[in-house]
């Protein structure tokens, strides 16, 4: 996820503020460096930095804790709270009647691909959307276009024959009267040079959109500032979509970029896939970021993987008691939600502490399918049972997939390292001395209402 160096550098600072006995001036300042510097290699503006930890310092020293709160969840509440503000804020929505949606965005922000992410997002809502490609610049922006909407079942609009955006938006429009919403796909350049604000204000005049979104990378750094200023100089913004979201990036930039202009993060792009692709909450992101997890959403994911699953299964699953034919079933689940990582990520880990292999995670599509290649050459004894894979069996299952050993041994290991962290957290929901300790750790917190 972008920022995990953050993430990890924030949680190692607040821990230090959980465990201090008493916080005087000298600890916090020490503290508060820490915190500086983490953001700083996150790539977040330096004034945006210090005007941070100048309030949160501000704060600390004068705000006298709420009833029922120590000074240390007190500053463990500031601290969150500022950086929520930071880094993005309360979630942003569309406007409710917003009819007509414009991406603007340089070459290389993904703007294209986000246009169909979006007709998919709206249109599993139940809207009836359509596409307009006015990209004149990039050859074959309307070929990829009109790809991305023939794989979503959305209609696509426009004349790679015109040379000019207006006239091709012009005749589009007449095409476009049944439709709930229409987004249009405006050019790019690798920089907002006088020929670009020109065409997206002749744009902008014909189509008079309901909302302007800025298609921004979140791997851009610092440039984001500069590069939000000027498109909202053209053409006003209602939000910004960040995508590369699910990239290692360090991403503070774009973030801070976006809270210190005052325009919302509506959208976050999770990956290639057409539906890798969310509403941005800079609370949820935040609590995410400092290890506090994300149950609300947990519990709707983890309906969606056992959809369908009776009671009994799904509490022996939590228990660690399922074998090779539930671990396949339960594949195909979590193949069409995203990458593992998204689910663990949802879980207070950072505040136990809780450590999990990087490899658990990063998991490429090849490599699964191979696992399934390996688990399709099995026998039904040994998938009900995968104790029973010796020497012999372990090369039989490997000829008939097409594998190597090693690679039969590598779906085990990732099979039991799964059974044991379900295990462990579903240990983990059923303890109530440990959720006991979660609400503690939790107390003070925004939007917490205890487990």
């Amino acid at each position: 996820m972008v920022l995990d160096k953050l993430g990890k550098s924030l949680r190692e600072a607040l821990r230090k503020i959980a465990r201090a006995g008493y916080i005087d001036s000298e600890t916090l300042d020490t503290i508060l460096k820490e915190i500086q510097r983490a953001l700083l290699m996150a790539d977040v503006r330096v004034d945006l930095v210090f005007k941070l930890t100048e309030t949160i310092k501000n704060r600390a020293s004068n705000e006298k804790p709420p009833s029922g709160l120590s000074a240390r969840e007190h500053i463990l509440n500031i601290v969150y709270g500022e950086l929520t503000k930071l880094l993005g804020g309360s979630e942003a929505s569309l406007k409710e009647n917003a009819k007509k949606i414009m991406l603007v965005g340089l070459f290389g922000s993904g703007k294209t691909t986000t246009c169909a992410k979006l007709a998919k997002f709206l249109q599993k809502k139940g809207l009836k959307v359509c596409l307009i490609g006015t990209d004149i610049w990039r050859p074959a922006a309307f070929e990829q276009l009109k790809q991305l909407g023939a794989e979503i079942n959305v209609p696509v609009f426009g004349n790679p024959e015109l040379k000019d955006p207006a006239r091709i938006l012009k005749e589009a429009l007449t095409k476009t009267q049944s439709f709930d919403i229409v987004i249009v796909d405006s050019a790019g350049r690798d920089a907002l040079d006088k020929d670009l604000s020109k065409e997206l204000k002749a744009i902008a005049d014909l189509f008079r959109p309901d909302e302007n979104l800025l298609v921004l990378s979140s791997d851009i750094g610092q440039k984001a500032s500069d590069e939000a200023h000027g498109f909202n100089t053209i053409v006003p913004l209602n939000g910004v979509i960040l995508t590369k979201m699910d990239s290692s990036a360090k991403g503070g930039g774009a973030l801070s970029a976006c809270a210190a202009l005052g325009i919302p993060i509506k959208f976050v792009g999770l990956g290639e896939k057409v539906d890798a692709f969310e509403t941005f909450n800079g609370t949820k992101f935040v609590s995410k970021l400092l290890g506090m997890g994300d149950l609300e959403s947990l519990v709707k994911k983890t309906e969606e993987i056992f959809a369908g699953a009776s009671k009994d299964q799904m509490e022996a699953v939590m228990k660690g008691d399922f074998n090779l034919k539930d671990f396949r079933a339960q594949i195909d689940s979590m193949r069409k939600m995203g990458p593992l990582k998204k689910i663990f990520e949802m879980l207070p880990m950072g505040s136990l502490g809780v450590e999990i292999p990087e490899e658990q995670f990063n998991l490429s599509e090849e490599k699964v399918n191979k696992f399934i290649y390996v688990m399709d050459s099995m026998t039904p004894q040994e998938m009900e049972n995968p104790d029973v894979i010796n020497a012999s069996r372990l090369q039989r299952i490997a000829k008939g997939s097409g594998t190597a050993p090693e690679e039969v041994k590598a779906l085990l290991n990732h099979y039991n390292m799964t059974k044991k962290m379900i295990k462990r957290f579903g240990k983990m929901g059923r303890n109530k001395k440990t959720m006991e300790q979660l609400s503690k750790r939790f107390k003070g917190f925004p939007g917490f209402k205890g487990f």
